[in-house]
């Protein structure tokens, strides 16, 4: 990779994190483009995560200065989050994520379209029943699967399953998935630095630029409202998910 392309990755990378803090999906651009790059694709997969990992943290400090993150809802998510993220690591080497985009990709415009119908969803708190909180166990350990195994439109959905199931506001929502989505990628990346999968030269410059895009980017964020957070979230993921379909190679 010469200098040109390196800037340019790090000039993407770093507006993806500002971007990203709100819709997730950074990894449905940069990965792809790690590829066209010619970055091994293993390799791509496990420098990106290493890279999420400090983006995560810079996204998630602004967040908890400003008292946003439920620190009792999220402990438990956490926990799931370790165990799931671990085992879609251990599957990325077995695996190709290729397939897993289109599904994520309609999932996520099926998001779009529940946050459009739903007008007050991710507007204002509710309260949620035994059930409901079951059902957001199970989908934040499915989640942090394929959130380990390539991590493209992750935490979108998680976004989406805390403002639908968990009662949450989006300010809320997107504040704990950035504090779930640290421990979600720094297990996956553990796991593929111990398969020796990461490029810790890339991964170093992607990690800085990532950090302060993440930090800029969510401490605007919390100075925004539910309102402004829910439109933002609404027109990046459906572009974002349009994108991947027509990128997709059948």
């Amino acid at each position: 990779m010469n200098a040109t392309e390196l800037t340019a990755l790090l000039l993407l990378f770093f507006a993806t994190s500002i971007v990203g803090v709100v819709t997730g999906s950074n990894s449905l651009v940069t990965v792809p483009v790690m590829f066209q790059f010619g970055i091994d694709p293993k390799v791509a997969v496990a420098t990106n995560m290493f890279g999420l990992t400090f983006m995560s943290i810079g996204a998630t400090l602004p967040f908890l200065r400003s008292g946003t993150i439920d620190r009792g809802r999220v402990t438990p998510l956490v926990a799931l989050t370790l165990f799931g993220s671990a085992l879609g690591a251990w599957l990325v080497v077995l695996i190709s994520p290729v397939s897993l985009k289109l599904v994520v990709s309609i999932a996520m415009i099926a998001v779009t379209v529940f946050t459009l119908v739903h007008r007050k969803a991710g507007i204002e708190r509710s309260e949620i029943s035994g059930s409901a909180r079951l059902v957001v166990y199970v989908l934040t350990f499915a989640l942090a699967v394929y959130g380990g195994l390539y991590s493209g439109g992750y935490v979108t959905m998680l976004t989406a399953v805390y403002v639908a199931f968990f009662g949450m506001t989006f300010s809320e929502s997107v504040a704990a998935t950035k504090l779930v989505n640290v421990f979600s990628s720094a297990i996956a990346t553990v796991i593929f630095m111990w398969q020796g999968l990461v490029d810790y030269r890339l991964g170093l410059m992607l990690a800085v630029t990532m950090f302060i895009g993440a930090y800029i980017g969510a401490h605007t964020v919390t100075k925004l409202s539910d309102v402004w957070l829910k439109r933002v979230f609404v027109i990046v993921v459906l572009a974002l998910a349009v994108k991947t379909i027509l990128d997709f190679r059948f």
